[in-house]
């Protein structure tokens, strides 16, 4: 209870610092967790580019969704856009395959 020796504004001090260190380290895992999105999307449409055999390209839509899914949980990304970008990359899936 060191808290209870420091002034009130001391104590509205401390708790604000803490408030920004928690800020930064959400900042960054967040950063981080959306790099990752980025990077399933990419290997994804790089997938469908290169026309790769139908197993890899939907096993690379499977990881890519989950990701997609993940962040949302998370709320990195709102779920909307997470089932927006998920739809159409389905739709590009299914166009590779017509």
């Amino acid at each position: 209870m060191a808290d209870a020796k420091l002034s009130p504004f001391m104590r509205k001090k401390r708790k604000k610092m803490s408030n920004v260190r928690n800020a930064e380290k959400k900042h960054l895992i967040n950063v981080s967790r959306k790099s990752r999105m980025k990077t399933f999307v990419d290997k994804f449409e790089k997938a469908v580019l290169n026309k790769l055999p139908k197993e890899d390209v939907v096993k690379a839509f499977s990881a890519m969704q989950s990701e997609l899914m993940k962040g949302a949980s998370k709320k990195v990304i709102k779920k909307g856009t997470a089932a927006r970008k998920i739809s159409r990359m389905y739709s590009k899936m299914q166009a590779a395959f017509a």
